[in-house]
């Protein structure tokens, strides 16, 4: 690694400039930071910096409307972009207007430090031809937890490919919106997305379904039908829960995907198979193989490119920003309107959600109808989204209220078993920081602000819970 490489540093934050500056100066570089992008511009149109970290939102002028101009003049140089507005299209964005990487806010050094590395040692690649589309329609992924901060960075990066993808996860984790974002942002975008679920399509019908018919081919076969490869021409076609297919389709679908070409049954005329291929399942296709169920080369002809959806529950910090999109989408609807108390939404943080987001969605909505225009507490949610363990939060009455210490706070019922009243109150500061944190993007000022506490006695405690290694805290 060069470690003499001028590093450009572009943030309206002083406190982020003032630690990646100390970050990468430790590591060798040479750095130069501004608040604006002007300044960023000129620098760059002068020739100076090997490598640019810009932010997104500036004073002057967005870091993303920066980027064609930069690469424009001097394509040869490399963009990390950074940003709070932890999107998908954010980072599709970022990347096919040629940004090397993309990094969410907040972010770790270390991370940040090997990302730089990484980018001037690696050559260059044609930059993508696609371009994001600059509407800002909503998007289905909703999610700021590092495990979807990396899904998006890892569908930024296939978008201008037209890979064969395998989307593996549990039921209910967004497999279809991947597939769809996927299409939405990629090469393929003005074609058409067809989907087919091979689970819910009877097995004797499932060739008639892919591949299409002839007038006549089968009984009941009335007239010529299309079937999803050419009904996906020109597009994506989606195969969701691959694993259900039949070993005897399995190999006719090897054949496709080989050749390129299929036939409609009934005929024998070749039409060609101008399709992307995204498959899907939560199935462990790897057993599969070994217990002869699943075909070895159908799997490696479709898993290209992996991606793993996690669970809900391993992004509980993610429960709140979902919990609120799916209310806002049922109001857009004129469904009903609701409101979740914080010792509601900390039950819901803490439930395992063996359904994922579905099971979260079919929570949402069953609460709209029971308490239509309402407020949800702890007491007024199923039974099962109360784990055992969990200390039950309930409303105050005034006069508790008036009496009590700390008034804003809910009073809660100590468990018959008892509890770890210092690791129960740990937990509750560590995630009220962590929430004070993703508030301020990260900015330890603000976050010490949000919080009424001095930003030096944040900072004490931001390092006992070790959030500065784990969680990217920035301005200290």
């Amino acid at each position: 690694m060069t470690t003499t490489a001028t590093i450009l540093v572009a943030d309206d934050d002083r406190g982020i400039r003032t630690v990646l500056a100390q970050a990468l100066g430790r590591a060798g570089y040479e750095v130069r930071t501004t608040g604006n992008a002007s300044t960023l511009w000129r620098w760059v149109s002068e020739g100076d910096g090997d490598l640019v970290i810009t932010d997104v939102v500036m004073p002057d002028e967005s870091g993303l409307d920066l980027l064609p101009r930069i690469k424009k003049i001097r394509p040869e140089l490399r963009i990390i972009v950074m940003s709070a507005q932890n999107t998908l299209l954010t980072a599709v964005k970022a990347t096919q207007r040629g940004a090397f990487e993309y990094l969410p806010k907040p972010f770790d050094l270390k991370e940040l430090v090997n990302v730089v590395g990484r980018a001037l040692s690696t050559p260059r690649a044609t930059p993508a031809e696609a371009s994001a589309a600059d509407d800002e329609e909503k998007l289905p992924l909703i999610g700021r937890s590092p495990a979807m901060q990396e899904i998006y960075r890892t569908l930024a990066r296939l978008m201008s490919t037209d890979l064969s993808v395998m989307i593996t996860g549990e039921s209910g984790t967004g497999k279809e919106l991947v597939a769809r974002a996927l299409h939405d942002y990629g090469k393929r975008r003005n074609g058409p997305f067809v989907a087919i679920n091979m689970a819910a399509i009877p097995r004797e019908l499932i060739e008639s379904e892919l591949f299409g018919h002839e007038k006549g081919a089968f009984t009941g076969a009335i007239s010529a039908r299309q079937g999803r490869f050419e009904m996906a021409e020109g597009g994506t076609l989606f195969l969701d829960e691959i694993g259900d297919m039949s070993l005897h389709m399995q190999v006719k679908l090897l054949r496709v995907l080989q050749e390129r070409t299929f036939e409609r049954v009934g005929s024998n005329k070749s039409i060609t198979a101008n399709v992307r291929i995204i498959a899907a399942t939560h199935r462990n296709l790897e057993e599969a193989i070994k217990q002869g169920r699943f075909r070895e080369d159908l799997y490696y002809r479709l898993n290209v490119f992996p991606i793993e959806m996690p669970p809900l529950r391993e992004r509980a910090e993610d429960v709140p920003l979902l919990t609120n999109e799916l209310i806002a989408r049922l109001e857009h609807e004129n469904r009903g309107s609701l409101r979740l108390t914080p010792a509601a939404i900390m039950c819901l943080t803490q439930y395992p959600w063996p359904g994922n987001v579905r099971e979260l969605a079919n929570l949402v909505e069953r609460m709209v109808i029971l308490f239509p225009n309402g407020t949800v507490d702890v007491d007024d949610l199923p039974e099962k989204f109360r784990p055992a363990g969990l200390i039950p939060y309930r409303v105050a009455s005034q006069a508790e209220t008036e009496s009590a210490p700390f008034p804003n706070l809910p009073l809660t019922q100590l468990p018959e078993e008892g509890l770890d009243l210092k690791e129960h109150l740990n937990n509750l500061e560590y995630t009220l920081i962590k929430q004070a944190l993703d508030d301020a993007n990260g900015v330890v000022a603000q976050a010490a602000k949000r919080l009424k506490l001095g930003r030096t006695t944040l900072v004490e405690k931001l390092r006992k819970y070790e959030v500065t290694d784990r969680e990217g805290a920035t301005g200290f």
